[in-house]
């Protein structure tokens, strides 16, 4: 066990959207009893991609004792576990309607929703176009 920042999600604020499940690159957040777990620490990487989806504000980052990220337990459970379970649901971007197999996609928060954005549609947004 190490002292490193790990994502924490709140079981009273989630309402079991699953918007967050789709950023975790790492496949450590599954809907399980119609809630968001981490279901092991060693797969959070902390980053946080999936703070930015959550409409609840459910999910934070918080500094404690934890299980090591482990990138190698990371690519066992991807290959466990196929692309369609770990996505939660379809995500697109907002505005021209491409997913993640067309461009890179990111998680906004716009007009006070989440949602995303593909890197063709980000400059527009960003300068107001």
């Amino acid at each position: 066990m190490v002292k490193r920042k790990i994502v924490r999600i709140d079981d009273d604020l989630c309402d079991g959207c699953g918007q967050c499940v789709s950023p975790c690159a790492e496949g450590a957040i599954e809907l399980r009893d119609g809630k968001a777990k981490v279901i092991r620490d060693e797969l959070c990487d902390g980053a946080g991609f999936c703070l930015g989806v959550c409409p609840t504000g459910a999910l934070s980052i918080e500094e404690r004792e934890a299980a090591a990220f482990n990138e190698g337990a990371v690519e066992e459970h991807l290959e466990s576990c196929p692309k369609t379970e770990r996505l939660g649901h379809e995500i697109n971007c907002h505005n021209c309607g491409a997913d993640d197999t067309d461009r890179a996609l990111f998680p906004i928060r716009k007009g006070g929703e989440s949602t995303w954005v593909c890197v063709r549609c980000l400059p527009a947004l960003i300068h107001g176009h």
